[in-house]
This record gives C-alpha cells, structure tokens and sequence, in this order.
C-alpha cells in the first residue's frame, strides 16, 4: 500500500487546485495508495494564514504594483531563507507529520515545502521519501520553487523546462506533463461548433473575481456583440450577483448568471470563449478544455509567465483595456471566426487534459515500498478502515452505523465545499451522511431572495449538484467505506414560525421542483425510495434561527406520510415528538466545522442504503448519540471496538448519553 503526502497552501488559485486534482487523479487510477492533502499553513498558523492570505488578496486585487514589488524582495535567497527561518512552527508540523505518516512519496504544490524538507533531513544519511515538487507557474517561475533539492520538479510546458533547465537544473529531473487540472478533462472533449456566420450564437464564459466595479460596463459592452450570450460566474459575491441581475435584466436569455458553480469544466467545454483574469488554474484549464482565453487582468510576477503562454502558443490574448477586451471578442469571432478557429488549432497541440493522470502515474512509480510490509497509516487512515468492509452489494453483518442525514456545503450556505465535507466526515469514520443543501419555493418572496444570495442550490445548478455528489459518493466508498447519499431541503418560508416548514428529502435519485407543496413532495420522494423527514419542527432553543413550525403544527396532514422527525437537531432536543411516539432522526444540521459536536444517529442495521432506509421507516434499533471526539484517534477506534462489542451482546448503544429506544 502506498503512502502518498501531498502539501500545499491556499496563497493564489492554482496550488491547491493542483492538489486536490492530483488526489482525484490517485483515487482514480489505484485502490493501493493512500492520499492525505495538507494546507500546513492553515493548520499551523490559523487566523495569521487567513490574515495573510486576506492581505495577499488585497494587494494583487487593488495594488498589484505593490504586490510586485513585494514578491521580487521575497524571491531574494536572502529574504527566502530569513522567510523559511521564521515559520519554526510549520518546520515542526512538517516533521511531525513526516515522522508519523512515514510517507513513500511526498509532493509539494507550493514552493516553501522543499526548502523545509531539506533542513529537517539536513543531518540525515538519506531522506526515507521521494520528493516531487509540481510547479504550478508558467515560463516565469519564482527561484523558491527549485532552490531546494529535488527529486523530480513536474513542469507544466516545455517553456517553464526551458527555463528550470536555464536556472541550472538538470534536464534528468525535470518531467513536462502538464498542469494537473481536474481528470474530468480527459474523461470528455469540447465539440462545440465554430461560430463561422454572424447568425450563430458566440458563448462566452466570463469569470469574475476582479474588476468587478466596473464589470457591469464591461458585460454591456460585450453584449453590444449581435448573438453573443454570455455566461456569468461571480463565485459567492451575491451582492455582486445581485447588482448584475438588475443591470442586465433587459436581455433576457441572453445573459445566464452563476454564484460558485462545480461545473467550470462543463463550462469551458461548452462555450466558445473565456474571459478571466490569467491565474494558473484557468488559464490551464481553458487550455485543457480547448477553449481560448482572454485574460483581463493579469498578476505582475507570479502571473506574467501564464500571459506570456497565452500569447506565444497562441491560444488566446491579453487585454490591457476593457475597451480592448471587446474589441478582442469581436475580432475572434469575424471574418467567419478565423482568428478563433486559428487559437482552437494551437489549443489541440498543446492541449493536456490528462495531465493529472500522468502525474499520478510518475508519483506511484516513484513511490516504493522495499518491506513489502504494511505499516501504520496513522495519519492517511485516520478514524476510518473500522471493521468489515461492507457496501451495496456486499453482504454486511449488522453493526451500529454512525450517520448524518442533515449536512449543508457551498452550494447553499455552509463554509466547506462538498469534497472537503467528505473529508471532513471520512476522516471521523462516519458510516453515513447525507448531503442536504437548501432550495426554496421560487413562488415566495423570501425564497427568491434567498437564491439570489446564494444561501441555496439555484435550479439551474441542480445537475451538477447531483452529478457532484454522485462522484463525490465513489470517492467517499473508496477512500473512506462511507456511504453518501444526495439529499435536499426544501424550504417553505413564510412570515410567522408556524407558516414556516423545512423538509429533508434523504437519498433522492433526481431533482425535485421547489415549487411543489410539502405534500407533492413527498409523494415524489417517495416515488424515488427516499425518505421524508421533518427538518427542526419543534422550537430551536439553543441556536439563533428562525423556528419552523408548519409541520409540527400540521400533524394531522404529515404525521401519517413524514418518514421521521428530528427529535435532535444540533444541540436542541425537541421531547415532544418522543411523547407522541414519532419516528425519530438526530442531526447536526451541519454548515460549519464546529457543528459536528452535536446531536447524532446511530443504526444497527447493515451497512447498505436500503436496509439504513428501512431501520429508520420502522425506527427500530434507532438512538441518539451527542458527539464529541476523543483526543486521539487510537481512543476513538478503541472506543468503537467497546460499542461493536457491546452491541452484539445488548444491542445499539450510545456514544455519550443519550438513548431514545424506539
């Protein structure tokens, strides 16, 4: 089994997509790795990285002068070294980690990474690791990046080799295989038509995350262009979103607005152009998708290589004006779109949309184990691997289940994406959760204004909210033995608690209307062999939010067809639906990391939807658990190993305190 550390920090958009894709693309190509992705910065220095990393962004998006300056000082070795001597804490982090994950290989996608690695095995024989670094700039790569030594540096394009190898490092060590974009690339390729007659619709992908005061301008003056429609995404600024929606209203169909969006490689590969600043990961990215770029702006230093592979492989331009930006659009697409045709025919040369495969391939050839024995993966194995594997379509034999049926991503209002949520709840040893993310009645007023602040999944995203989750559910099995499920919200406000309801819809196959009344949608969940279940009807006492009564006070109607009730939600517990002998759930209503000390289900039952569904339905062997983690995992496993024990002698029992026997 392979032991694969991958580090990287959240300073500009491309190291941890680079990450996060190479870890897609291990899980993809073997079931004999273990993958553990590390932000060191986050971990070590916390409120300081968020400060930092706040103040980086200030300085590219409003001074990037400044930032250039700034980034030309801290490439001096001398500056670089007095830099790697200040961070102590994240030296001893390092080493740490090294020590107890005892990795094959370790992969760094951020420079700093390297320079730590040679000082902690500076007195050492030989360092027991490979180490690969992946640099994610282009052509003008920063000195940190190759100061220290390295086994293999993976380049993006024979430019940056080019360039690596003028620095003075070895052509043997240097490997172009691309930037690690997300596998999804290679899995599909663009076959959109030119637009060659001015009659055809030119799409246009317009990524917004600077400039936006003036953005409005801007998007109108591309709108100018007959037959161009444009597609908009604004990440999570919903003001921004907002603003837009009422400025460019007058053109209908024409203009399609996204908050954060999941889909961005369906995006590229479904429009004829994109708009964006020239960070590393779009611009590779759009290279991957074939789909020319425009960079509108463009980062003094870390950026300037990204630009200058734009212009020289000639897959796109540079706009130095908003006014040049649309006289660059409109130029792609005249003379029956000879000049976009000519950057489709560059793109298909330098094109690498399997790069993350193949990096994944060199980093599993260069990860050796010469014991052949199986150590310990106290750090990749963290609360997981307990007991038999067990799954759809394996037999299991029953056991308690640790599960989650109320959990809420960035696709409506929670803080972690849907990925880093698996994560977060793999690495507990979770044996179910269901990812439930709001949507509401489009009818009411509060539901609109809810979509427009991005506090819930838009209809328009709800495929790629499915499909995600649907990848994010194989991943989760593999990786963790977790089952995941794909559920909603659905939302019903009105202006008083009692004409408020939510309702949970627990292992849904397809999208469900908002629209629907709460009876409809239960006949729909059903209609798919999901659960109904009433999310906090009784009054919230321990947490700020509005209280959502309707069901609870409508019990005549929905107690005969609700699958169960929460009876927990979160910290509060609502004793009324056990007096009236209800079907019960207990969930964290999960939206941010602290939310997981909570109010838990607990199943004996086997490992498998079906049977999970069931348990619940009959609400036998069904309890309660208030979680709280131990101080280290080997406590969390023994403290499992007492719960299996006991449930095969005495049945289901509880973690901390609580048991509500059905």
């Amino acid at each position: 089994m392979k032991r694969i550390l991958i580090l990287t920090a959240g300073f500009g958009d491309g190291h941890k997509a680079a990450a996060s894709n190479l870890r897609a693309a291990l899980e993809l190509v073997t079931d004999e790795a273990k993958v553990e992705v590390l932000d060191l910065f986050e971990s070590s220095y916390g409120v300081l990285n968020a400060l930092l990393k706040q103040s980086y962004r200030g300085l590219v998006r409003y001074a990037p002068g400044v930032w250039s300056g700034v980034s030309s000082i801290l490439d001096h070795h001398t500056v670089f070294r007095w830099q790697t001597d200040m961070m102590g804490s994240l030296r001893t982090a390092l080493e740490d980690v090294l020590e107890q994950a005892e990795p094959d290989v370790v992969v760094s996608t951020y420079p700093v990474y390297g320079q730590f690695v040679e000082d902690i095995y500076r007195e050492h024989a030989e360092r027991p690791f490979r180490l690969i670094t992946v640099i994610t700039e282009s052509i003008r790569v920063c000195s940190s990046w190759y100061r220290a030594p390295c086994d293999l540096f993976v380049v993006p394009n024979n430019l940056t080799a080019a360039a690596l190898q003028d620095a003075g490092v070895g052509q043997d060590r240097i490997k172009t295989l691309g930037f690690p974009v997300t596998p999804l690339f290679s899995s599909e390729r663009s076959h959109i038509a030119p637009p060659k007659y001015h009659w055809d619709p030119k799409k246009v992908l317009y990524v917004i995350n600077t400039g936006k005061a003036k953005a409005g301008k801007c998007l109108e003056r591309l709108l100018s262009i007959p037959n161009l429609e444009l597609t908009v995404t604004v990440a999570r600024d919903a003001s921004l979103k907002a603003k837009l929606a009422g400025r460019l209203r007058e053109y209908g169909d024409r203009v399609r607005l996204y908050g954060w969006t999941n889909r961005m490689p369906k995006l590229l590969m479904s429009h004829h152009l994109v708009i964006g600043k020239a960070g590393g990961a779009l611009v590779h990215e759009a290279i991957a998708a074939r789909c020319p770029i425009i960079a509108n702006q463009v980062i003094p230093g870390q950026e300037e290589g990204n630009a200058q592979l734009i212009e020289t492989f000639g897959v796109g331009a540079v706009a130095h004006t908003k006014r040049q930006l649309s006289e660059l659009v409109e130029g792609a697409f005249a003379h029956q779109a000879r000049q976009w045709l000519e950057w489709r025919q560059n793109l298909d040369k330098v094109s690498r949309p399997d790069a993350a495969v193949q990096i994944a391939q060199l980093i599993l050839r260069e990860s050796v184990d010469g014991s052949g024995v199986l150590r310990p993966l106290r750090l990749f194995e963290g609360f997981g691997g307990r007991g038999q594997r067990s799954g759809p379509g394996l037999p299991a034999p029953s056991r308690v289940l640790l599960c989650d049926f109320h959990i809420h991503t960035n696709y409506s209002d929670g803080r972690l994406t849907l990925p880093e949520v698996i994560d977060f709840y793999g690495r507990r040893g979770f044996d179910c959760i269901c990812i439930t993310d709001h949507v509401t009645d489009p009818r009411r007023l509060i539901g609109r204004f809810s979509e427009l602040l991005n506090f819930t999944v838009a209809p328009h995203q709800l495929d790629e909210y499915f499909d995600s989750i649907e990848q994010e559910r194989k991943r989760a099995w593999r990786k963790y033995n977790m089952l995941v499920m794909t559920g909603l919200e659905f939302n019903k406000e009105g202006f008083t608690k009692k004409t408020s309801g939510h309702l949970l819809g627990i292992d849904l196959k397809a999208p469900i209307p908002a629209s629907l009344d709460f009876v409809e949608t239960i006949a729909l969940i059903h209609g798919q062999s999901g659960l109904a279940v009433a999310a906090h009807p009784h009054v919230m006492k321990s947490e700020w939010g509005k209280n959502t009564l309707f069901l609870w006070e409508n019990q005549e109607v929905f107690a005969p067809i609700i699958d169960a009730w929460e009876i927990a939600n979160r910290n509060n517990i609502f004793t009324p639906v056990g007096l009236k002998r209800l079907a019960y759930l207990a969930n964290s209503d999960f939206h941010k990391p602290k939310h997981i000390y909570s109010w838990k289900t607990l199943l004996q039952c086997e490992k498998d939807p079906e049977a999970i569904k069931e348990c619940i339905r009959k609400n036998e062997r069904v309890s309660l658990t208030m979680y709280r983690e131990a101080a280290s995992s080997e406590a969390v496993e023994a403290q499992h190993n007492v719960e299996q024990s006991l449930a095969s002698e005495s049945g289901p029992p509880s973690l901390v305190a609580a048991r509500v026997s059905a």
